[in-house]
């Protein structure tokens, strides 16, 4: 669904940011404006300011900043569209939905009411539970056994649900409301069908357990995982599955963990919700914990939206190398150049809360940063049963890795661990891929956001770009420093395309800026999967260049991918309007046969990251230039002068099989 760039304004012109701020973080009045303790990094003096008049919010002390939409994305974890319709929730707005029927809005109006009239009723029955605590001596003794202190307990909700089979009568005096059943706070038993709704008899789910609350990243309490305080089974019970509320999906601690994500650098996943509340007692609040469920690529994905780094943490015996198992094909899919998977065994006489408090915190924290990091896990995972020092055993392997590999998203580490299994295996890396290349394989997992432009992808997966063909010419563009001559060529690619043609009313090729401007806009999404230094670069372009991705860099931020329809309309009247209306023309002038969509994307991915290679290798011999320039005035001035050169060495080295232009 496209949202319209009008109704995108006009929503964050109703939008107040300082409400909306407000509701996740006390602010106070400061002049002009609002501030309050950073959501988003540990801080105890107040750097974050919301500007009522600008309809901003800035952190002084990391940098974040955005507008409603961007605060809901950034803190609530939210994808954009989600953003949108929250906030248009808030202010009573609905969301055009030109390609959905009447019917189809109906419904989705509907199941978002559902939605928030369970989530109140289950956070009536949260401060039920909180209530009951504090007269409940045998809760608050286990929770104090297990080193959980009050301020802790309140942080995570923590409460109990009383022995009685009808305890929530008294909070809910229509005990029989089907919202009750519904939210998974009752069980209504027909016995099989033998009784009428009308006569079934009704109880608690939960009874005499400490309760945790289940937030989703709004901090919306979404259902209640409840644990026995003596030796019953099962010891863990969770809501069940419910309109809010899906295992599969959700993360306990989750809304706690956001802030302590970013000041810890990773993501620590646990098995249970006491490993999750102890963590935070013991200085690691950056714990969540799946739910009684193996860990899925929802849950992987999720995480990403808040780190770039995830840690799993599993007992060492069997059956926590099993769970490892399962959590490492959630993850494979997004396994992206720079993201950090690693997975962390512990003892089997320990959980990180009984490790943390025999060996320390800071044994603790080395034993995390020393995990076994996904690639190593992945090939002892492929290997496992297979003797390597036989022929037969190195063909099992081949056939256990190849699902693990083909899962991961194209990248430098996919590169690398095709020849680190090509020899194990004993075969050469290019042999291998031939190998997988012409025999059926598994069907790919669907591939998460494209990787960073650190390293392109070839278009099968395969192993890294072979010597294209003899007749082939790369495309040439004009450089920013000196024109050069336009040679018609072929891209290779596996087939032979046209050259880029010269823009419209003008006898010379397209610059490489322009290039870059017409991929970006074509496909918005390629933006976001730069590396910053290429942001930079590209930001730091002179003129409307510089001007235009500036623009489009603080579009992503503030309203996400957007498609070119909706960014024409967004630039209309500012500097670089004509520039890319211009190059647009030319990209729009021929359409995309049907059919070949996937394809023409990847070889646009492909141009771009050519074209922006050269960009950042120009870039780099004028940081040369300057290094030189500043020897016998700064002693570091030559150590930089060779960095330097070994960067442009690497990126000559990537660009060598594209065909390479003369400098």
């Amino acid at each position: 669904m496209t949202i319209p760039a009008s109704f995108i304004q006009e929503l964050i012109a109703r939008a107040d940011v300082v409400e909306i701020v407000g509701r996740y973080v006390p602010l106070k009045k400061a002049g002009a404006n609002f501030m309050g303790l950073c959501p988003f990094h540990g801080e105890k003096s107040p750097s974050f300011s919301v500007s009522p008049s600008k309809q901003f919010y800035h952190c002084f002390g990391c940098g974040v900043h955005g507008n409603a939409i961007g605060f809901l994305m950034e803190h609530a974890g939210m994808g954009f569209v989600e953003a949108v319709h929250d906030l248009a929730g808030q202010y009573g707005l609905q969301v055009p939905e030109d390609d959905a029927s009447p019917a189809e809005r109906a419904r989705a109006a509907s199941q978002r009411q559902k939605q928030a009239t369970l989530t109140d009723v289950l956070e009536k029955a949260g401060d039920a539970y909180r209530k009951s605590l504090r007269q409940a001596p045998g809760a608050i003794e286990y929770l104090k056994g297990r080193g959980v202190s009050g301020e802790v307990a309140k942080q995570f909700g923590i409460g109990y649900a009383p022995a009685g089979w009808r305890a929530l009568a008294s909070v809910f005096p229509d005990y029989d409301d089907p919202l009750l059943a519904e939210s998974g706070l009752v069980i209504v038993n027909t016995e099989d069908g033998q009784l009428e709704a009308s006569e079934a008899k009704r109880y608690d789910r939960f009874r005499d357990r400490v309760m945790f609350p289940i937030r989703n990243v709004k901090g919306e309490c979404i259902g209640f995982g409840g644990r026995v305080l003596g030796d019953e089974k099962p010891k863990y019970l969770n809501s069940p599955e419910t309109p809010v509320f899906s295992k599969g999906r959700e993360l306990y601690g989750l809304y706690e963990a956001r802030a302590a994500f970013r000041d810890r650098g990773y993501a620590l996943v646990t098995e249970g919700y006491m490993d999750v509340v102890a963590l935070a007692q013991l200085g690691f609040p950056n714990a969540v914990a799946t739910l009684g469920t193996a860990c899925t690529t929802e849950h992987v994905q999720k995480l990403f939206r808040f780190t770039e780094s995830v840690v799993f943490s599993f007992d060492g015996d069997a059956a926590g190398r099993r769970a490892a198992r399962k959590a490492l094909d959630g993850a494979l899919p997004y396994a992206t150049d720079v993201r950090s998977i690693k997975f962390l065994f512990l003892p089997a006489e320990h959980d990180p809360d009984s490790f943390i408090r025999e060996h320390g915190a800071e044994a603790f924290a080395r034993f995390v940063a020393e995990a076994t990091p996904l690639s190593r896990f992945m090939l002892e995972a492929a290997r496992e049963g297979c003797d390597l020092t036989t022929a037969e055993g190195r063909a099992h392997m081949t056939s256990n890795v190849r699902p693990l590999w083909s899962a991961m998203p194209d990248g430098a580490l996919k590169r690398q661990l095709l020849s680190e299994i090509a020899t194990l295996v004993q075969l050469d890396a290019a042999a291998l891929s031939d190998l997988w290349a012409s025999t059926p394989g598994p069907r790919k997992v669907a591939a998460p956001p494209a990787p960073r432009h650190s390293e392109s992808a070839d278009d099968d997966g395969g192993y890294p770009d072979m010597p294209p063909p003899m007749e082939y010419e790369a495309p040439r563009y004009e450089s920013d420093s000196k024109p050069r001559k336009f040679v018609k060529g072929k891209r290779w690619g596996g087939k032979f395309e046209e050259p880029i043609e010269p823009l419209r009313g003008r006898g010379k090729p397209p610059s490489r800026p322009d290039v870059a401007v017409r991929l970006l806009l074509s496909n918005m999404a390629q933006w976001d999967a730069l590396s910053h230094e290429l942001h930079l670069m590209l930001c730091d372009l002179p003129g409307t260049h510089g001007a235009l991705f500036t623009w489009l860099d603080s579009q992503l931020h503030e309203h996400g991918v957007q498609p070119w329809a909706a960014l024409r309309e967004g630039m209309r009247g500012l500097d670089f309007e004509a520039l890319a209306e211009r190059l647009m023309n030319v990209a729009d002038a021929a359409p995309v046969p049907e059919g070949e969509e996937e394809q023409h994307l990847a070889d646009a991915a492909k141009e771009l990251s050519s074209v922006l290679d050269f960009m950042l290798d120009d870039r780099l011999k004028a940081q040369q230039s300057e290094a030189i320039a500043a020897v016998g005035k700064d002693p570091k001035a030559l150590e930089r002068y060779k960095a330097l050169e070994a960067r442009r060495l690497e990126l000559r080295n990537r660009l060598s099989p594209r065909g390479s232009e003369t400098a």
